[in-house]
């Protein structure tokens, strides 16, 4: 057990934090910060390339830049932030040490080694399979080592979490229930054991196979078990996302939950259903009965999509309660008009809300119906889906969080508030049009992933509506917008982390 040189009471929320958690905490927060930044240059070569006035890109430069950019923003920004808000929400929050912070190091460099393997081989032509990476599609097998590599690492880290979850416990270190947030993440961490190991499960033969030792392997059976990755890693980042959202309402209008036994019953919902709905990208295959598609896509998904109704309408009514206590009780909206939008946290959540709810969370109910999937699964129209429930939502919800981790874990001041404050608005914006850029096009048939809109390059001939161009300028000024939110995000976490002022051992200062 680490002794009293390695832990400090924290000044502003009373709690001891312990300094390998702590360093744990800031070196996986930074290392995602890295990857959104290649994630957003690769970001901005894409829409540059889909938008036909610029068209920038090759056709071979655009879809392995397009596979980098999936794996830099869905993967591992997301799971490493994910990783610091795991040993947050245990050992923070908890009152508690770390659970073996050596195996923590050792899972970092495994996560590390795995994403630096996969960037290496897209960047140098060697993996252009995709996000998906589908069958026969074949890339070098130190691709899928690297996926291995990562997969096992992140799975170490869910492990570390529940042990240290097992530590807080033993050691009594908090009294009562675990807090809401710690619940949230809990559940969060249980379906990241089975994303994870799915990926780790389907790379195995994979990786196999891209040396001969396997010579066919089935192509249903890989999308099957792949999006038990693929799809489920977002549903990671939907309970994550989740939790986030109490946290920043804690943080921001001192909020509590009005019911959590309500709360935690839509976190098991989660729990038992949200994994089910990755199978949507199946209901084209003929694999599948409709029996079966009926039953997932059907019942399952919308119990999980109960669970997002609660959280829904539970948040706010949170962030409404607490703003009333204080005085803001003139008319309908007061409590409203009067939170602090002029702070990085509340406009972060509420906007993270709104685009997941309203963008993300009912396209993704409708597409996940077969009759629309058919019409739209491999449109654009998709992709403006899920850029707004990961890109719009979860993102978003963990940008406004680091502003807060900065003083806390870091214990800098946050350089720029005003800077981090108009990064939430700009990077909503630009989301926003982005979202409904795609969403127009791939209505009208803008297929996902072909570099060229217009299809001058197809030899069979397509009808082509001029609207198209249309919304894939709004789509593009909307893109440029969010990549010009997430630098400027970058630019004031990475100087508030190394050149913020330090501060004092008994300062409680948050923003």
């Amino acid at each position: 057990m680490s002794n009293e040189l390695d832990v400090r009471t924290c000044p502003i929320t009373g709690k001891k934090v312990f300094k390998n958690a702590q360093n744990l905490i800031w070196i996986n927060a930074v290392t995602a910060v890295v990857f959104i930044l290649i994630g957003g240059i690769m970001a901005f070569t894409v829409a540059m390339t889909r938008w036909p006035a610029v068209h920038l890109l090759s056709a071979d430069m655009f879809y392995r830049f397009l596979t980098a950019h999936g794996f830099n923003m869905l993967i591992f920004w997301i799971v490493f932030f994910e990783i610091a808000g795991l040993y947050f929400g245990s050992a923070v929050l908890l009152n508690s040490r770390l659970a073996a912070p050596r195996l923590a190091w050792f899972a970092y460099i495994l996560m590390l080694v795995g994403a630096i393997i996969v960037d290496i081989m897209i960047f140098t032509g060697k993996a252009t399979v995709m996000f998906t990476s589908y069958v026969p599609l074949k890339a070098d097998p130190l691709y899928y080592v690297g996926v291995i590599l990562f997969a096992v690492g992140a799975l170490i880290g869910c492990a570390i979490f529940f042990g240290t979850l097992a530590v807080a416990k033993a050691e009594k270190t908090y009294e009562g229930s675990v807090p809401l947030v710690t619940f949230g993440l809990s559940a969060a961490a249980i379906i990241a054991v089975w994303t994870l190991a799915c990926g780790a499960i389907i790379y195995i033969p994979t990786f196999l196979w891209s040396i001969g030792l396997i010579q066919n392997l089935d192509a249903a059976m890989y999308r099957l078990i792949f999006w038990g990755l693929g799809h489920a890693s977002q549903q990671i980042n939907v309970t994550a996302m989740v939790s986030v959202w109490y946290l920043l309402a804690t943080l921001t209008v001192g909020a509590k939950p009005v019911n959590e036994k309500i709360c935690r019953s839509a976190f098991v919902l989660y729990i038992l259903f949200i994994n089910l709905a990755p199978e949507h990208h199946l209901l084209t295959d003929p694999t599948l009965s409709p029996w079966h598609k009926m039953v997932n896509t059907s019942y399952m998904m919308y119990l999980a999509v109960l669970a997002s109704m609660i959280h829904a309408l539970a948040i706010p009514m949170t962030a409404e309660v607490a703003q009333r206590k204080k005085g803001y009780t003139k008319g309908m909206f007061e409590w409203l008009t009067k939170a602090p939008w002029n702070e990085p946290g509340f406009p972060a959540m509420i906007f993270s809300l709104i685009l997941f709810g309203f963008i993300g969370g009912i396209t993704g109910v409708t597409y996940g119906t077969e009759q629309l999937s058919i019409k739209s699964h491999n449109t654009w129209a998709l992709t403006g889906h899920y850029h707004g429930t990961v890109v719009g939502g979860t993102t978003l919800a963990f940008m406004g969080l680091t502003y807060y981790v900065i003083p806390l874990i870091f214990r800098r001041n946050l350089i720029g508030k005003k800077w981090a404050t108009a990064q939430v608005y700009i990077y909503a914006i630009g989301i926003t049009l982005l979202t409904i850029g795609m969403g127009g096009a791939g209505t009208l048939g803008s297929p996902r992933r072909h570099w060229d809109v217009t299809f001058a390059d197809a030899i069979i001939p397509f009808s082509f509506d001029p609207t198209v161009i249309l919304f894939t300028t709004i789509a593009a000024i909307g893109g440029l917008i969010a990549v010009t939110g997430g630098a400027i995000y970058v630019g004031v976490s990475v100087l508030s982390v190394f050149f913020g002022r330090k501060l004092a051992p008994n300062e409680a200062k948050l923003l």
